[in-house]
């Protein structure tokens, strides 16, 4: 008995001595802090990084980008961050300099840096064209709901993951190759399920799908632009516009207000609509919100 006990004793050590010597690192082990701004960056991340990210999300479900302020939460997650991705939305600008003193040692990386932004048409009265041409030119920052800019984002996280975690570049490389392969077959049933469209111009209350139609030869009528409503005479012209293109649903945001676009829904004897350019999963809501433009124009 004694020596069944001392037997089982050893082989414990034994195991415990094995097991502390093989076994990698801790620091192996530990998945890599990020911190994203929005929703649909923690997609591209999450297909790419995989079991070595954990991602911080800055704008929630519900939360505008253009009015968000950050959680104290959300802050000590992002204290511990190894890498930032910015993406060029508007509270970035108010918070970067906070978020680089909670977290002076964390990469920075703007994935909108080197993708040609458009322009958001402003609504213009004549009397303010000399002011106007003072103003700085707002762009639109919205480049994600664009398949093709969304390569270079994927592109650009997979490089960045490799530079800064590089005995796993070969995984983070593979991932991306198969996300953007994803990509290239949802870019061509987008154009097939657009493609007989008689009316190609949809109405929105948020300027949010730009880079989306420009890609899929759509043609966006923003109501708000620049986080500003319609004046009387604005609103006038775009029911106008609506009416001439026989437009009869308005899209717009669970993130915004929708009481101007159902006024305008009613005065156009149609319905509002809603989309989000900010859910999780990008690549099923791009094809739900084909979907719902295919059903709706």
């Amino acid at each position: 008995m004694k020596n069944k006990l001392m037997l089982f004793i050893m082989f414990g050590l034994a195991l415990i001595l094995f097991t502390s010597c093989t076994a990698p690192d801790q620091a192996d082990n530990e998945k890599m802090n990020i911190t994203v701004s929005i929703l649909p960056e923690k997609f591209f991340v999450e297909r790419i990084g995989g079991e070595h990210v954990a991602v911080n999300v800055m704008v929630g479900p519900g939360d505008s980008p253009h009015t968000y302020e950050p959680k104290p939460e959300q802050m000590a997650a992002l204290s511990q961050s190894k890498v930032y991705f910015a993406i060029g939305v508007e509270f970035e600008g108010a918070w970067m300099d906070k978020f680089i003193s909670a977290n002076p040692q964390m990469v920075i990386v703007d994935v909108s840096d080197n993708v040609e932004k458009i322009p958001m048409e402003d609504h213009h009265d004549e009397d303010d064209a000399e002011e106007d041409e003072h103003d700085g030119e707002e762009l639109d920052p919205h480049i994600w709901t664009s398949p093709e800019i969304a390569k270079t984002i994927a592109r650009r996280i997979a490089g960045e993951l490799s530079s800064v975690d590089s005995q796993n570049a070969g995984y983070y490389h593979s991932n991306l190759e198969e996300l953007l392969t994803e990509i290239e077959q949802l870019q061509s049933d987008i154009r097939e399920d657009l493609r007989d469209l008689e009316n190609r111009k949809f109405l929105v209350f948020h300027p949010a799908w730009d880079y989306f139609a420009r890609e899929f030869g759509l043609e966006e009528i923003a109501i708000e632009v620049g986080g500003t409503e319609p004046s009387a005479s604005e609103l006038s012209a775009i029911l106008e516009t609506a009416l001439k293109e026989n437009i009869r649903v308005v899209f717009a945001q669970p993130e915004f207000s929708t009481q101007i676009a159902e006024y305008i829904a009613s005065e156009i004897n149609g319905e509002v609509v809603l989309i989000t350019p900010l859910a999780e999963n990008w690549l099923e809501n791009l094809r739900t919100v084909t979907r719902t433009l295919k059903e709706n124009l």
